[in-house]
Order: structure tokens, then sequence, then C-alpha cells
């Protein structure tokens, strides 16, 4: 069964954006032919992977609308709605990056410092030496795609960044990784004189205009949790642990998810500081395979092959040491680009791409951790369609 709602401010974000000049994109495509993209795409995907429930949100033609199917609970049988709460996996990442480019617009960190500037007991560590870009980037010579078990706090957790050394010298190779992440998150914290998670709630999603995002669900909103259920049907939702907060622990809804990709095209109005922010997040780092790594979010020229986001998508990628080239000077953010991260949990699967040019993205929220593979084909081909409608 499919549930459709369309955000109460599309009329208003369709006026803004049709005085604006100078920038292209997918524009007048019809309402019925957005559903149909969606629903084409969405529906046997869900059936293919036994998703019990999703939430997906499209920005297009300036218009953010969502699209609910199925159940957030097989049972309750309670459906999704608008205030589904999923987890993200790791788009929460993209938060987190967030928050560091902001202390570095206001001076408070930059991504040039070494680590052991604000971790002081990593001095003379080879941990200690790598820069805060590299925890950013992948690309500190190889950390494990965990944290460790039997690491249980942050004194266990220095312990084990003292006796750390990199496999491959820092910036040659990019390796997937949550405790660089989160580390980074852990030293933006820092810099800013606050708990991250007390400064992702309640400055960053108030700055974004995020209602309905938490890193810790309060009471008040536990029934709107969506249950996550594993590959073989069991509910389970994550547990937490040491830099899990930094790392892959936002939850939130396709309508908030939206009017983050709206921020990072510039298409809401945030504080001047936070909007140098977000954008910083999308200068190109290091060019890895296909994808070009910045902070956090990866990006490909558009128009992109969707072999190409396959592969930068893929478990290699995710999982092998990957080859990378510095790139020097960096490169500014660019409007011509695909812009996406993933995010899983044992019970959650995410899936965020936007393209700056064309004003045009896409959220996907599952309650099931499916295969990365379907949930960038579902986005290309929606995106794409639509892109095309407008044309």
């Amino acid at each position: 069964m499919t549930f459709a709602t369309v955000s109460a401010r599309a009329a208003a974000l369709l006026c803004a954006l049709c005085t604006t000049c100078g920038v292209s994109r997918a524009a007048d495509v019809p309402q019925a032919r957005i559903r149909q993209a969606v629903d084409a795409a969405i529906q046997p995907m869900m059936a293919k992977d036994g998703i019990p429930g999703m939430a997906v949100g499209v920005f297009v033609d300036g218009r953010a609308q969502v699209f609910n199917y199925g159940v957030a609970s097989t049972q309750s049988r309670q459906p999704v709605t608008d205030g589904t709460l999923f987890e993200l996996g790791s788009v929460s990442k993209t938060f987190t990056a967030t928050l560091t480019a902001w202390a570095q617009v206001d001076g408070q960190l930059s991504l040039s410092d070494d680590v052991d500037k604000y971790l002081p007991t990593l001095r003379g560590t080879p941990f200690g030496q790598l820069s805060l870009l590299n925890l950013g980037t992948h690309t500190p010579g190889v950390l494990p795609l965990q944290v460790p078990d039997g690491i249980r706090n942050d004194a266990q957790l220095m312990g084990y960044f003292k006796a750390w050394r990199p496999t491959y010298p820092p910036g040659t190779v990019r390796t997937y990784a949550n405790p660089g992440i989160g580390t980074l998150g852990l030293i933006a914290a820092k810099s800013m004189g606050r708990d991250f998670t007390v400064l992702i709630e309640q400055r960053l999603f108030p700055a974004l205009g995020l209602k309905n995002s938490f890193i810790d669900v309060p009471g008040a909103r536990r029934a709107d949790y969506a249950q996550g259920y594993t590959k073989d049907g069991k509910p389970i939702r994550m547990a937490g642990g040491v830099l899990a907060a930094q790392a892959y622990g936002v939850k939130s809804t396709a309508a908030d998810m939206l009017r983050f990709i709206e921020a990072n095209m510039k298409l809401v109005k945030v504080d001047s500081q936070l909007q140098r922010a977000i954008t910083q997040t999308h200068t190109g780092y290091f060019q890895a395979g296909p994808m070009t790594q910045d902070l956090i979010w990866e990006q490909y020229p558009y128009p992109v092959a969707l072999d190409a986001l396959l592969e930068g998508n893929g478990i290699a990628m995710a999982l092998d040491a990957t080859p990378v080239k510095a790139i020097v000077p960096p490169e500014a953010p660019k409007d011509d680009v695909w812009i996406n991260k993933t995010g899983s949990t044992n019970g959650f699967g995410s899936y965020v791409a936007f393209v700056p040019s064309r004003r045009i993205g896409i959220v996907m929220l599952g309650n099931r951790n499916f295969p990365i593979a379907d949930r960038v084909a579902a986005a290309h081909g929606i995106i794409e369609s639509l892109d095309r409608s407008g044309q």
C-alpha cells in the first residue's frame, strides 16, 4: 500500500526558485510523473528485497515531496508516515562533517591541524600526527571499519590509537572507517566546548530547521521510531557504543533530510556562516576511482553513468584500500556534480543524493539493510527520469 504526501512549503519554494536566475534545473515536471517515477522504482525494489517500509523524499521543480510505503513495524502494522523516524546509519556522518566545517568557519579548528593539537594524550604517536582532513576523508592509512570490540569508553579508545600504526602513508589510500570520522566528531565538539550530541541536537539541527531529527530519540517520539529488520527478518535497532553518535547515530524523517538536501543546494535560508560551512563540505580533496572524496560526501561529474555510481558505492570501495590521488589545490565546490552518501545499520538502509545544478535530489530511508546497489540504481533511475522530464 502506498501513501503519498506533499510538503506544505512546496508552493513557496516553487515561487522562490522560479524567480532565481542563472541556475539550470529540472522544470515543470507534472506531479503525476514524479509519483509514477518513484513508484516504478521503489515498489519492485521493496518486493525484491523484502523491505517492510520506506519513506522516499524527492526534490524537483521547486517541490519537496515525500512518498511513504509499507509499514514501520510488521508486528503492529503501523504504516510509515511523514513522522516516521529511520536510522540513517552513515548518512549521519554528513552532519558530523557539517559541524566540523562550521567549527572551521568560526575559527575553532582547521582541517589542516594535527589530531594531537586537540587530543594531547596522542602526542608523539602516528595517530596524533594525522591531520583532521585525513579523518574526514577516510585517508589515515587504514583504520578498521568499526571501533574494535572490547573498547567501551574514550580512555580505551585513546589507548587503541596510541598503539595504532598506519599500514600505508596517510593520504595515499582510502579505507572507509567509522573510527576516523567518529574521532573527528569528538575533536569538533571539543573545539566548540560542548558535548557532541548536545551540539548536533541543540545547535546544528535547529540552525538547519530540522525538527524531527535526533541522536537520542525522546520518549515522546518513541512511537514514531520505525522498527528495523535484519536481512533474515528479525527485529533490531542500533545498540550504540563508542563513537556511535558521531559515525552513525542520527534518526530522522524523509522530510527533514530533504530540507538538509535543500540547504546543501543553497535553496533554504540558514545562517550565513553555516551556509559557508555546508558548502565547504563539498570541497574535493582526493580522487578515488570514479569518485571525488569530499569531506565525507562523495561526488561525481554530472551527468553520471550508473556503473560509475555502483563502483564508487560498491563493496570494494567500502572495504578495500583504494589508492587515492590528492587534489592540489583542493577542488572548489561545484554545482554540476552528483553528490551522494549511503548509510546502513543492522536494521536500516539509507541513501541521499542531489545535483545542485539541476536543483534535484532524493532521500531513501528503509527499515531493512537492503543492498546498496539497489538503492543507488533506484535513485539514479528516478533522478534521471525526472531530470529528462524537465528538459
